[in-house]
């Protein structure tokens, strides 16, 4: 059981793209005190968990309603989760950019848009975690999928709490290289469901 929470964990980690999201926080907030970066921060985290536990948990009834098959859609959003991430590894993810879609967000504006969403709970999130609500089975796999969410969701927070700190040890150019190695684990991950939508489409 720990070890799959741990499992899960990482995953769902990996996925919020968090050195990526540093970055992008660590530009939109220059100008922030520390109580306002910490607000933020608050903002970022119950926002993502909100936002995550309703795709995780309401996820399979969209299914339904669509007439979408989970094989279907673990094809599709495996592949929109390797696209991301070749978009990470290829530095597509511009923070400069961010920033200036930013300037009409005042102040702390912009906790939930852009940073929480879509930064955070993009669309390879989203899909990830629609595919494991409708995969899971039982109030026990509810529990640990959410707990691995939430848990997550805190870690990413700590590391924003800490990203002053983290800047000033690696560098730019540490933040520059970070997010393309997360990029390679999301691609592993996507390409991973992608498979197995395949698998489960032709019966294999």
């Amino acid at each position: 059981m720990a070890e799959q929470f741990f499992t899960l964990y990482l995953k769902i980690f990996f996925m919020m793209t968090p050195f990526f999201v540093l970055s992008l926080f660590l530009t939109m907030s220059k100008n922030l005190t520390k109580p306002e970066k910490k607000q933020v921060i608050l903002k970022v985290t119950i926002a993502v968990i909100v936002s995550g536990l309703v795709f995780l948990l309401f996820g399979k009834y969209i299914f339904s309603m669509f007439g979408i098959t989970l094989d279907a859609f673990k094809i599709g959003a495996g592949t929109v989760l390797f696209l991301s991430a070749l978009d990470m590894i290829r530095g597509d993810n511009d923070v400069e950019s961010s920033e200036t879609r930013s300037s009409d967000f005042n102040r702390n504006d912009f906790a939930i848009v852009p940073l929480a969403i879509p930064s955070v709970v993009g669309p390879g999130l989203i899909g990830v975690l629609m595919v494991y609500g409708a995969e899971i089975s039982g109030p026990v796999e509810t529990t640990l999928v959410s707990l691995s969410l939430i848990a997550a969701a805190v870690s990413l927070a700590g590391v924003l709490l800490i990203a002053n700190k983290l800047q000033h040890l690696m560098g730019k150019q540490g933040l520059e290289i970070l997010p393309k190695i997360t990029g390679l684990f999301v691609s592993a991950i996507g390409a991973q469901i992608i498979f197995s939508g395949i698998q489960g489409f032709l019966n294999l």
